[in-house]
């Protein structure tokens, strides 16, 4: 199983790492110590903590688009949800507040090791995009 530090829980977050302890000793994140006593965070944690903000609305910190500029879009979250269904699977990926959801092959699924609590990175290219304004 994965595990994570204080500053990378953060960073996948989008939140600052005093928030993230303040969640922790506030008891809305479960975390456990390293031999050396820093704090750790189970993947799976993570992964539930990132479902449970997205619910939420939580909004991305100010100019966080979660994006690389690139001509790849590039989204690095937690596998949040691996449905499998016959040949094929459905990958949930939280980034930030963003969900990205990825339909693929179960075989990838196993190669890749995809699972609630891995970190994952969604590459996206589309050639078509929709743009709406917001209300």
């Amino acid at each position: 199983m994965s595990t994570f530090r204080i500053g990378e829980a953060a960073q996948l977050l989008g939140v600052s790492p005093d928030t993230v302890r303040r969640w922790a000793d506030a008891g809305r994140l479960a975390t456990g110590r390293t031999v050396g006593g820093h704090r750790t965070i189970a993947g799976t944690e993570l992964a539930r903590l990132a479902q449970d903000l997205a619910a939420e609305g939580t909004p991305p910190p100010d100019g966080d688009t979660g994006a690389a500029l690139s001509a790849r879009n590039r989204f690095t979250g937690l596998v949040t949800r691996v449905v499998r269904d016959g040949v094929m699977a459905q990958v949930e990926i939280q980034a930030g507040p963003h969900r990205v959801v990825s339909l693929l092959s179960a075989e990838a699924v196993d190669e890749l090791g995809l699972e609630p609590g891995i970190l994952a990175v969604a590459a996206v290219k589309a050639t078509n995009v929709v743009v709406e304004r917001p209300r």
